[in-house]
């Protein structure tokens, strides 16, 4: 089975079966609390429980991850944790079940749960980094997720939050280095790999002439690849996405050296930044392959 992410984002929640429990379930562990919600959908407990499980796991902004499972249509599972009744929720750490509960149950008790399953000092210091950072606070957005990864140091949600106030405050290596902490396997590596890719033309347009300068050298020079490449990576710091892979592939159109690989380069990032479904990324991966292959 695929696992299927649902609600907000599509980060907080996803819905598994046995062919991929052991990955989403046991191997994530190891990185982040994973908590198990073991229902049907013609459960009535399930029905209560199910909402208020889903919305903390949105709050917790990355502190841990709920996955569901449909007892009826995987028994196999149900029977493997001794399942006896629904809806069970079983929270795993480190590959191992560390705490459980059956039966629906009140919020404040599934918070109260949850308190011993997560480190609520790491949670709190990201949330309130996070609240810092949309106020606009950069300063004390990036000391409260330090905070929290000082509490916690796989924090997912902090190390996201580092990453992008650092690269907002022009503090690339540093966003680099939380951005880079981020598993592979994380839900959030897709996000963390856009801000990776952001960083990236941050710190190629600082090394550059500013855009008007750069215009006109390409406008008076038309075969300078470097000027081309310099402005590409001006205008793609600005959000100008759609003329720096312009500019990207007349370079590699004309060039199959290093000038080439460099807009090769530069259009991956492109397109980790701008996420597989956006439009762009859409239109310009085919002619990018079309190129090279």
């Amino acid at each position: 089975m695929t696992p299927v992410e649902t609600t907000g984002a599509g980060r907080a929640v996803t819905n598994v079966g046995v062919d991929d429990f052991e990955r989403e379930v046991i191997e994530r562990s190891h990185q982040t609390p994973i908590v198990v919600d073991f229902w049907a959908p013609w459960c009535g407990p399930c029905r209560m429980l199910g909402p208020i499980l889903e919305r903390l796991a949105e709050e917790a902004a990355g502190a841990w991850r709920l996955v569901k499972v449909n007892a009826d249509e995987f028994p196999s599972l149900g029977a493997r944790f001794g399942i006896q009744g629904i809806p069970a929720v079983k929270a795993f750490r480190r590959g191992r079940v560390v705490a459980e509960f059956v039966g629906a149950q009140p919020e404040r008790a599934v918070r109260d749960f949850l308190a011993g399953v997560v480190d609520p000092r790491a949670d709190d210091a990201a949330q309130g980094g996070r609240r810092a950072e949309l106020a606009g606070d950069l300063g004390e957005a990036g000391r409260l997720y330090e905070a929290a990864l000082a509490s916690r140091a796989d924090h997912e949600a902090a190390l996201i939050g580092l990453g992008r106030v650092r690269s907002l405050q022009d503090r690339l290596d540093e966003a680099e280095a939380a951005l880079g902490r981020v598993p592979v396997s994380s839900s959030l590596r897709a996000e963390a790999d856009s801000l990776l890719a952001r960083a990236r033309f941050r710190r190629q347009a600082g090394l550059t002439a500013d855009e008007v300068a750069l215009r006109r050298r390409v406008s008076a020079q038309p075969g300078d690849l470097d000027a081309r490449l310099q402005l590409a990576s001006v205008l793609a710091d600005r959000g100008l996405h759609r003329e720096a892979l312009e500019l990207l592939l007349g370079v590699l159109e004309s060039d199959r050296g290093p000038a080439g690989e460099r807009a090769r380069q530069d259009m991956l990032a492109l397109f980790q930044l701008l996420g597989d479904g956006a439009d762009l990324t859409r239109e310009y991966r085919p002619r990018l392959a079309a190129l090279l292959f």
